[in-house]
């Protein structure tokens, strides 16, 4: 299910510093405000700055539990956000009907949502364009673990479904992906495939690295 976000129809204001500075054009790319150390807290923010995200409803997913009386049951939405070029954001909703809680999970994608380390380092391309990963990189949740390797330019996405369309959204063209665990797990490989790409964002000097690890 593949559902664009909607900019707020009503008028914005900011409750928060970093609302207020958006507002104002003071802070006009996401990368400054995840200079600032700060969380994004409102969901304009992002609507304002990237109003060309897309959204990607992995699994609608029903959920029970026990209480005194009965058994309550709710529906959980996986989504990520992204915009095909460096920007993806990771979510998930809870609610008994399945509409609200695709939105809430696409709000809370917003929250969340992360800058990617473009570039090309496989040693078998070192073409300089930003079309795969740096790095190595690597995440588990749960049971599942994904691990992402930079790929030559044309090498294509190897990976499964759901590892895949978090990496489309992120803006990677070539990677190689390998995956252990619980691979069926639809929130377990997506969540571990957003945190490898989120540890990516804290590498400060990729040739430093580089040079040291060939030391």
């Amino acid at each position: 299910m593949d559902l664009e976000s909607e900019s707020t129809s009503v008028i914005w204001k900011p409750r928060t510093k970093i609302g207020e500075l958006v507002n104002s054009g003071q802070i006009t790319t996401i990368e400054q405000i995840f200079a600032t150390g700060k969380p994004i807290k409102e969901i304009e923010i992002v609507d304002r700055i990237l109003p060309g995200l897309k959204d990607n409803v992995l699994e609608i997913a029903s959920v029970q539990r026990m209480t005194k009386n009965n058994r309550k049951q709710k529906y959980r939405a996986t989504v990520i956000i992204g915009d095909y070029a460096g920007h993806v954001g990771f979510g998930f909703g809870k609610d008994v009907e399945v509409k609200p809680s695709i939105e809430t999970g696409i709000r809370d994608a917003k929250k969340n949502i992360i800058s990617v380390k473009l570039g090309c380092g496989s040693w078998e391309c070192n073409c300089g364009t930003a079309h795969s990963i740096m790095l190595r990189t690597s995440a588990k949740c749960g049971s599942a673990e994904v691990i992402l390797k930079p790929a030559p330019r044309g090498a294509g996405i190897a990976a499964s479904d759901t590892v895949k369309a978090v990496l489309e959204l992120a803006g990677v063209k070539d990677v190689w992906t390998f995956s252990r665990g619980r691979t069926r797990d639809v929130y377990n490989m997506a969540f571990a495939t957003f945190e490898a790409l989120k540890s990516l964002s804290h590498i400060k000097n990729v040739e430093a690295l580089d040079a040291h690890a060939s030391e």
